[in-house]
């Protein structure tokens, strides 16, 4: 674990409000040179703390209306390895997310889909024929809404 100083927490949040902005942009508004503003941002970088930019896609405007988690357990463990499952259900392209979990079921799976009959297509034609499939338990994402995490906190922001 890394130790945060103010300045850095203050990158942290900058960066997770617009993670494209500039160590110029973040240098003026924090007061510093970009090169200092880019030491730092390296430095968390290296140390695991920042993992990379992501793009996030508006589903809704790319046609997927619909997404399902999906809780899954496995009938077969033992004689179908779970990474045999995961590599699966990873290759099916409205599949997002695949989760080891521990619980009630053993995966949960985030699914997209078109609407309800595309989804229901993808999980009796794909989901289901997965190795090991057993128990399956869908819940059809109503709404929305991001709230800030943990980091908050520790960011004091």
């Amino acid at each position: 674990m890394i130790a945060l100083d103010d300045i850095d927490r203050r990158i942290l949040r900058a960066l997770m409000r617009d993670a494209r902005r500039s160590a110029g942009a973040l240098g003026r508004d924090l007061g510093l040179s970009q090169p200092a503003v880019w030491r730092r941002i390296r430095r968390l970088q290296d140390a695991g703390v920042l993992k990379g930019r992501r793009v996030r896609l508006n589903l809704d405007a790319l046609g997927f209306g619909v997404t399902v988690f999906l809780g899954v357990k496995l009938a077969l463990k033992g004689r179908v390895g779970l990474g045999d499952f995961e590599r699966a259900a990873s290759a099916i392209p409205e599949v997002q997310l695949v989760q080891h979990v521990l619980g009630r079921y053993d995966y949960r799976l985030r699914v997209v889909a078109r609407d309800l009959p595309d989804f229901e297509r993808v999980l009796r034609r794909r989901i289901m024929t997965l190795p090991g499939v057993g128990d399956v338990e869908a819940n059809v994402l109503l709404s929305n809404e991001r709230r800030p995490g943990p980091l908050r906190g520790p960011l004091g922001g």
